[in-house]
């Protein structure tokens, strides 16, 4: 039905056009008006085309925001005092958080998707990802379910064991993941070593 209705749509909006040339240009000929009614409304639909096509971009990017802050919910901070100094910081280019188990499905609400040069630090509380030019990330202790290296993050591969990924659950319950590409992937056993017993645990 609504197929129909655009077939129509379409149908008259030829019929219009074809008039309205021809009003224009009464001592055309037949070859000629046409000719004009397919120049004009060909360039027409390429316009309504990508009108159509800005619209579906806008419209689908608001009700991914949308959706995405509803699973995302509240996001930890960082607190004044986050214990004691445990590893770190170590350098490098945090890549995004995702929705686990996805490598590519970016969080793009509250900055989480900002890609930017980062210091990872463990502390007795958590994981602080301070990034240069966008907010620190914040991941308490208890909501860390793994870390772990993988080939890629963020929709970036880095070859095999190229990023650390942190898996961890926000307050509403969401599993995220998030990568940082240290500077010297020498790191990463510490970092794992030290979250195995609470993978283990799950």
């Amino acid at each position: 039905m609504k197929r129909t209705g655009i077939r129509l749509g379409a149908v008259v909006a030829i019929v219009v056009l074809a008039v309205v040339v021809l009003h224009v240009g009464p001592d055309w000929s037949w070859g000629k008006a046409v000719g004009n009614v397919a120049i004009v409304g060909g360039t027409l639909a390429v316009l309504a085309g990508l009108g159509r096509m800005v619209y579906m971009v806008a419209t689908g990017s608001a009700i991914k925001a949308r959706d995405q802050a509803q699973a995302v919910g509240e996001i930890p901070v960082l607190p004044a005092d986050p214990g004691e100094l445990l590893r770190g910081p170590d350098s490098g280019l945090y890549l995004g958080t995702t929705f686990a188990p996805s490598w590519q499905n970016k969080i793009t609400v509250g900055g989480l998707s900002d890609r930017a040069v980062a210091n990872i630090t463990e502390f007795t509380d958590g994981i602080e990802i301070s990034r240069q030019g966008a907010g620190d990330i914040w991941i308490p202790r208890a909501s860390v379910t793994a870390v772990r290296t993988e080939s890629g993050h963020g929709g970036k591969v880095m070859g095999a064991d190229g990023v650390l990924v942190v898996r961890w659950v926000l307050p509403n319950g969401t599993e995220v993941d998030s990568g940082i590409r240290a500077d010297d992937k020498a790191v990463y056993s510490g970092w794992v070593d030290d979250f195995a017993e609470t993978e283990s645990d799950q």
